[in-house]
C-alpha cells in the first residue's frame, strides 16, 4: 500500500507547507494552517493527466498544443440566462466553461436565483440541478411556490464528487449547478466535508470537469460573519467569476456584484427584488434609490456613482451634531471611514470649516456600499449642509473626486453621468471642469468648478 503523507495548506492564500508551523510563510497569517492527507495516486500531475476509470467517472488527456490563431472561438458564443441583470454582472452572459461562484449570506437569495435561470435555461438546452444541502422535495416545493417550468429541469441529491461528475458526463448538460460547495467531498481527501482540504479539493475537481467538457459550472458559497467568503482563499482563484448577493433583513432588494470577473467588467451591480414569485431584476435601479422624501431637509444630496458599465444616481445622507464625547464619532454606511476622516481634514484646511467638535454621519441610501472616490465632493456638501442646516436643492446633483489640496479632480465618465442625472429630470449639476460637456443637456444647468472653495460657493 503507498504511503499517504500529510501537507499543511493556508486557509488565507493556499500556500503548502510539509510541516505545521504558527505562521503561514507567505502571507504572514496566524494559526492557518490546517492539515490533510493527499496519496501518491492523488498527486496534482496524475490527476492532470487522466480522470478516472471504467465506473462511470470522467475521463481526459493533455491537451493538444495549438497556435493562438488556430483557436476555435465559434463554441465560445455566449448563453443568456434569460435574466438580463444577472448577464449584464456576468459581461454579457455565460461562458462555457466557465466556473462561477455565487456567495451570499443565509436567505440572501442564491439558491432561488439560481433555480430560476436553470428552469427557464432547461427548456431550450441541457441542465443539471445538484443540491446537497436540501432535498429534491424541498426543492420542487420551491419551484411550485415560484411558478417556475419544471420539465425539463434535471435534479440530482448527492454530495460525492465523483458521483456528480459520474452523472454529468453522463447526461452531459450545458449548464451544472453545484449547492453548495461547502457539503461536497472528494473520496480521496480524508477530511470532513467544509474542510480547507475538501473545499479546495472539490472546487479543483469540478472546474477540471467544467474546462474539458465546455459546462458552465455554477458552485454555491457560504460567507462569513464579516461578509468574506467561506472556505480557503484559494477557492477564489481557481474559478473565473465570483459574485456575491447581499441583501439586508429589512429590505426586499437585492444586489448581485461582481467581485472578480475574467469575461466582463469586476463590479458591475445587478439589482433585483425579492418578490412571492422570487427574485425580479430592476431594469432601472436609479429610480428606486432615489424614492426620497416629500419633505425637504438640509444634509440631503443626490450623487452619480458608476457601478460596472453604467452611471447610478443614489442619495447620500448626512447628519453634523453637537458631539458629547471627547473624541467625536465618525460614523459611515456605505463609505469608506477612513476617507470620511481625511476628507474632513481637506473641509477644515481649505473650506475653512471647522467640525472637529461635531459628530457627523454619513449614509448612502438604499444599502448601496460605494467604493469610488466620486462620491467625495456629495460627500462634503452634504456635511455643510447640515452642518448649516441649509437645504440643497432637490433638482441638484454632484460628483467630483476631492484632493488633498483641495482640487477637484475628474472621474471616469463624466459626461455619461452628467446625461443619466438629466434623463432623471435633475436641471443642475455641480462637477469638475475637466468633466464638463461640450454642450450642456437640454434643460440643464452644469457648473464646472476647479476647487473645494468655488463648489462652496456654489451652494
Amino acid at each position: 500500500m503507498a504511503k499517504q503523507k500529510t501537507a499543511y495548506v493556508c486557509s488565507e492564500c493556499g500556500a503548502d507547507f510539509p510541516n505545521w508551523q504558527g505562521q503561514c510563510g507567505e502571507c504572514k497569517e496566524w494559526n492557518t494552517l490546517k492539515s490533510f492527507t493527499v496519496s501518491p495516486a492523488t498527486s496534482a500531475s496524475t490527476r492532470n493527466i487522466s480522470f478516472i476509470d471504467k465506473t462511470g467517472g470522467f475521463s481526459g488527456s493533455l491537451s493538444e498544443i495549438q497556435s493562438l490563431s488556430d483557436i476555435n472561438l465559434e463554441s465560445a458564443s455566449r448563453i443568456l440566462s434569460g435574466i438580463s441583470e444577472f448577464d449584464r454582472v456576468l459581461g454579457g452572459g455565460l461562458v462555457p466553461g466557465s466556473a462561477i461562484l455565487i456567495g451570499g449570506h443565509p436567505g440572501a437569495g442564491k439558491s432561488t436565483l439560481l433555480l430560476q435561470i436553470m428552469c427557464q435555461i432547461a427548456e431550450k438546452i441541457p441542465a443539471l440541478y445538484v443540491t446537497g444541502e436540501e432535498s429534491l422535495q424541498q426543492v420542487a416545493m420551491r419551484a411550485q411556490r415560484l411558478k417556475l417550468p419544471t420539465g425539463k429541469l434535471k435534479m440530482l441529491a448527492e454530495t460525492s464528487v465523483e458521483s456528480v461528475c459520474a452523472a454529468a458526463q453522463s447526461l452531459k448538460p450545458k449548464l451544472l449547478v453545484v449547492d453548495s460547495i461547502q457539503v461536497m467531498n472528494v473520496a480521496e481527501v480524508s477530511s470532513a466535508p467544509g474542510s480547507v482540504s475538501q473545499v479546495r479539493e472539490s472546487a479543483a475537481y469540478l472546474t477540471r470537469f467544467a474546462k474539458q467538457t465546455g459546462t458552465v459550472l455554477f458552485l454555491v458559497g457560504h460567507v462569513t460573519k464579516d461578509g468574506s467568503l467561506a472556505g480557503p482563499k484559494v477557492l477564489e482563484h481557481i474559478i473565473d467569476c465570483s459574485l456575491l448577493l447581499e441583501g439586508s433583513d429589512d429590505s426586499r432588494f437585492r444586489t448581485l456584484r461582481g467581485l472578480k470577473n475574467r469575461f466582463g467588467a469586476v463590479n458591475e451591480l445587478g439589482v433585483f427584488a425579492m418578490t412571492d414569485e422570487g427574485l425580479k431584476e430592476i431594469k432601472n435601479p436609479s429610480a428606486i434609490f432615489l424614492s426620497r422624501s416629500e419633505e425637504k431637509s438640509s444634509g440631503s444630496l443626490v450623487m452619480v456613482v458608476w457601478e460596472g458599465t453604467r452611471p447610478l444616481l443614489v442619495e447620500i445622507q448626512a447628519l453634523v451634531d453637537e458631539s458629547q464625547l471627547g473624541n467625536p464619532r465618525r460614523v459611515t454606511v456605505g463609505l469608506d471611514q477612513n476617507r470620511l476622516a481625511m476628507l474632513l481634514a481637506v473641509l477644515h484646511r481649505h473650506g475653512g470649516i471647522a467640525i472637529s467638535d461635531q459628530d457627523v454621519f454619513i449614509n448612502v441610501v438604499g444599502g448601496v456600499k460605494v467604493h469610488e472616490t466620486s462620491a467625495d465632493l456629495a460627500l462634503l456638501l452634504a456635511v455643510v449642509s447640515s452642518f448649516r442646516d441649509t437645504i440643497l436643492p432637490q433638482d441638484l446633483v454632484v460628483f467630483g473626486e476631492v484632493g488633498l489640496t483641495g482640487e477637484i479632480r475628474p472621474v471616469p465618465s463624466g459626461q455619461e453621468r452628467i446625461y443619466e442625472a438629466a434623463k432623471h429630470g435633475f436641471k443642475k449639476a455641480i462637477v469638475p471642469v475637466a468633466n464638463m460637456p461640450k454642450q450642456n443637456p437640454e434643460g440643464m444647468e452644469v457648473l464646472g468648478v476647479k476647487n473645494l472653495a468655488e463648489a462652496l460657493d456654489a451652494i
